[in-house]
């Protein structure tokens, strides 16, 4: 994957993060394309915040969002059932349009012998959420990343969200949201743990 390690980015003089010139062209171009003049006072300054922006928009490229489950905790004072994080708020970028993608997640599942810090929950959204996605994928990657490093015995994840792709041109349908999910061991096999999982989440 082509992108620049933290420890390896360039700052300039102000301490800010150093743009090449061809992205800062590049961008120019668009503008121009677009109709406008990149010389203009109120854009000259643009090309440099507009990618210094993606890079931030994008930093989940620079971590494995699994680090986040690293450290667990196994005295739980015998609690077995299930852990859910509701309503988390998230911003994406649609990797059709670039367009944002603003929604809200809930993460449960079911701890078998160790339950991790629960704002790790969201941070491992967070590190999917931070790169151009489809948020089918951005589902799919949250529920077996926490499968996979936890080992529970289920996983439920459900993503509602907006697409500027859809609410800002094409169609231009405002308010529309999008639904996903994936469950994992028990929530996938067992109707009543799943039915039990999906009220908690309030859908």
């Amino acid at each position: 994957m082509n992108y620049i390690a933290p420890d390896a980015r360039l700052f300039d003089k102000d301490g800010k993060l150093f743009v090449p010139e061809e992205v800062l062209d590049a961008v120019r171009k668009i503008i121009r394309w677009a109709g406008d003049d990149p010389e203009r006072e109120g854009l000259v300054e643009t090309p440099a915040r507009f990618a210094r922006a993606w890079r931030e928009y994008c930093q989940g490229y620079e971590e494995d969002p699994g680090v986040h489950l690293s450290r667990t905790f196994e005295e739980v004072g015998g609690y077995d059932e299930i852990v859910l994080l509701r309503d988390i708020p998230f911003q994406s970028q649609c990797e059709h349009h670039m367009a944002p993608i603003v929604g809200k997640a809930s993460i449960a599942y079911l701890p078998k012998n160790r339950v991790v810090g629960i704002s790790k929950l969201a941070r491992v959204l967070q590190g999917y959420a931070s790169r151009l996605q489809v948020q089918e994928r951005l589902t799919a990657e949250v529920a077996q990343c926490i499968w996979d490093h936890l080992q529970p015995l289920g996983v439920a994840v459900v993503i509602e969200a907006q697409h500027g792709c859809m609410t800002g041109r094409g169609v231009r349908t405002p308010g529309v949201a999008m639904v996903t999910s994936r469950t994992l061991g028990c929530f996938l096999d067992d109707p009543i743990s799943r039915k039990e999982v999906i009220s908690l989440m309030g859908r």
